[in-house]
């Protein structure tokens, strides 16, 4: 394909230390003069994206309806309507795609002491914790804003750009090269990365970090996209011990059921909660906007997240809250404001994110299982998730087998109807999480937004180039190729 030159070292800089080239060749705190394992370590934690993707994934998914309320904002109703978006604050694409190239800077620089440092033993747990974030915000940036990876056409498919060396000047010049270098550079990342990982090594800390069951867990979502479906299920086995989801699952219909909102909120991203395998603080307003946001969780889409219309004909028993007639969710995260001046009520949101949970382990599996052809196996994984979601679940009544997926999707493919049934409570249990858009994109879902007063209804295409999401006005003015409208 045709080379496309961006300049993405301001986005970098932008997002984590903005100046000219002078700022840069100063010293501004004992992180940036990394000379030892323990400052590598301390850099690592600035290589996770420290922003949100969930506002504008869940809107642009099935998982968001017209309430026709007042409450309008721009990152909300952009998304929805799959427009490019002209907002650049936090909760917005442009935002991500700088905190996830700002991650990837903090990672390259770990990277570069280590290749230079003499003792490289000392540093090997670092090296992997790394490689493997590196990984991950590329995994991210790829997935959002590049064609989702089809074997047949990633190698024409532009990609993002897959940055590897530390930036020393504003200004760099770097190539967009195609999906499939990116899955590439992303598998060669995560699977050099992985073995070196030392979960000893983050200390009192594990859940905000790469430990070896975060890496797996993470290695089930980037082998599900590339439908690798093999790798998949090892991976997800060695996530749990001796393959085994069951304990890590959370207590949705027992222990959850009896907290109050507030005390679901915090206990939801708690890092003690052994269904969190990786959390990252994100600055985000999205505990709050969740709810009262236009484009969001409505009456009809709450009554689902309980309903019988399901393939087990059974009530989950998750906690869901309305706020007036429109806004309906589940307490799921609870925002820390930051003040930037203490004499003023101004500051910012920050909202700890579930990057990967058994959960989400438990249904990749579940979904390679069944392309594989062992159904049992796979609705094996999914009873294990009901015993924890169904009210008063009892085994004999609610356990799923083969003539029951199909007869409630009344076919015979015994494949489309486990994956459907995969997908449905799949798509409940993450609600107001995002990752309904990943399935939405793998599966070449189309979604259909229709408006509050049904006048308007606008359909987004399996095919449609508006699911790549458009790179940031600064990566387009440095001369990088546009996604196609």
């Amino acid at each position: 394909m045709k080379k496309n030159l961006v300049y993405i070292s301001a986005l970098v800089v932008m997002a984590i230390a903005p100046g000219c080239k002078k700022y840069l060749e100063q010293v501004p705190d004992l992180r940036t003069d990394v000379n030892s394992p323990a400052k590598v370590a301390e850099l690592l934690t600035s290589a996770y994206p420290r922003a949100n993707y969930i506002p504008f994934l869940e809107a642009m998914s099935d998982n968001a309806n017209d309430k026709g309320t007042a409450v309008t904002t721009r990152v909300n109703a952009q998304p929805w309507f799959w427009e490019v978006s002209s907002d650049r604050d936090q909760d917005s694409p442009d935002f991500y795609w700088q905190r996830a190239y700002g991650a990837i800077a903090a990672a390259n620089q770990a990277l570069e002491v280590i290749n230079n440092a003499s003792d490289k033993a000392a540093y090997s747990a670092s090296k992997g914790e790394a490689l493997v974030a590196r990984a991950y915000a590329h995994f991210m940036l790829v997935t959002i804003f590049s064609r989702s990876y089809d074997a047949a056409t990633a190698a024409k498919d532009p990609g993002i750009p897959y940055v590897t060396k530390p930036e020393t000047v504003v200004v760099d010049k770097y190539e967009r090269k195609t999906v499939a270098y990116v899955y590439e550079q992303i598998e060669k990342d995560l699977t050099e990365g992985l073995p070196l990982i030392d979960d000893n090594s983050y200390a009192g800390a594990p859940a905000y970090h790469f430990t070896t069951t975060a890496a797996h867990a993470f290695a089930t979502r980037f082998y599900l996209f590339k439908k690798d479906y093999a790798k998949v299920v090892e991976h997800a086995n060695l996530t749990f011990p001796g393959g085994k989801a069951l304990s890590f699952l959370r207590p949705v219909n027992t222990v959850y059921n009896n907290m109050e909102e507030l005390v679901l909120r915090k206990e939801y991203t708690r890092a003690t909660q052994k269904a969190n395998l990786l959390l990252a603080e994100t600055q985000s307003w999205w505990a709050r906007t969740l709810i009262s946001n236009r484009y969001g969780c409505d009456p009809a889409l709450g009554g689902m997240i309980n309903g019988l219309d399901n393939p087990a004909g059974a009530r989950a028993s998750y906690k869901v809250y309305y706020q007036g007639t429109e806004d309906y969710f589940v307490p799921k995260f609870y925002e820390l404001f930051i003040r930037v001046d203490q004499n003023a009520n101004i500051g910012d949101g920050w909202d700890m994110l579930p990057l990967f949970s058994a959960e989400e382990v438990l249904f990749n599996r579940a979904e390679a299982l069944t392309e594989l052809g062992k159904f049992d196996e796979a609705l094996a994984d999914v009873n294990d998730f009901l015993s924890q979601r169904i009210t008063r679940y009892n085994a004999a009544t609610h356990n799923l087998n083969i003539d029951k997926v199909r007869n409630y999707y009344s076919t015979i493919d015994t494949r489309a109807a486990v994956i459907q049934t995969i997908l449905h409570f799949k798509r409940i249990e993450f609600m107001f999480e995002g990752i309904r858009w990943f399935d939405i994109l793998r599966h070449k879902l189309p979604v259909t937004h229709v408006s509050f007063d049904g006048k308007t209804k606008i359909v987004l295409g399996p095919n449609d180039p508006r699911r790549m999401v458009q790179i940031p006005q600064e990566a387009q003015l440095s001369g990088l190729e546009l996604n196609p409208r």
